[in-house]
């Protein structure tokens, strides 16, 4: 049956080509793995490449362009780049801006940017420390609303006393509960 192999003319040449299309979706990184590493690559992929004249050709395509690129050398970085960088940011931070607001805030950024990062952190523990503080100091002031302050030196047993002796209705119905009754019982 000559007319099932692909590339074969006919109407089932037709069908062939149809189905192996739908065969080669999903081996661009079927292909790669063939070109980087073949033996890990299933056999039932490397029979679709051999069969198949569009794979091959893709194949050969990504063969040669990392051949191409295994010729390529990249450039030599420049000797005197980082002190021409180091000038230039030099420029920058002592290049003045119009108007003493810009002039305030480019200071400001070119600190922020171009300073050491380590004089902002004190500042920014301070900051916390102070938030907590405040934070915290305002928590406590308003939970302690709703407690009644006692006396700190007075126990409890002498302020019951007390609030007995103020209350000298109460202590006279005890009298009379603890008194002997007249009527003899």
């Amino acid at each position: 049956m000559s007319g099932n192999k692909p590339g074969a003319t006919g109407g089932s040449g037709v069908v062939t080509m149809e189905r192996m299309k739908l065969n080669c979706t999903g081996m661009e990184s079927k292909l790669a793995d063939l070109l980087l590493d073949p033996d890990a690559v299933p056999a039932k992929v490397r029979a679709h490449v051999d069969e198949c004249d569009n794979c091959r050709g893709e194949l050969a395509e990504l063969r040669a362009t990392m051949a191409l690129l295994d010729t390529w050398k990249g450039p030599e970085p420049s000797p005197y780049f980082l002190t021409r960088l180091d000038a230039r940011m030099r420029e920058e931070r002592e290049a003045a801006p119009a108007g003493w607001p810009a002039t305030w805030i480019a200071r400001l950024r070119a600190r922020l940017d171009y300073g050491p990062a380590m004089h902002v952190r004190p500042l920014a523990a301070m900051a916390l420390t102070v938030v907590l503080l405040v934070g915290g100091g305002t928590y406590l002031g308003i939970t302690d609303w709703d407690q009644t302050a006692t006396p700190p030196g007075q126990p409890a047993v002498v302020h019951d006393l007390q609030t007995l002796d103020s209350n000298a209705q109460l202590l006279d119905q005890m009298e009379a509960l603890s008194s002997p009754n007249d009527n003899g019982d």
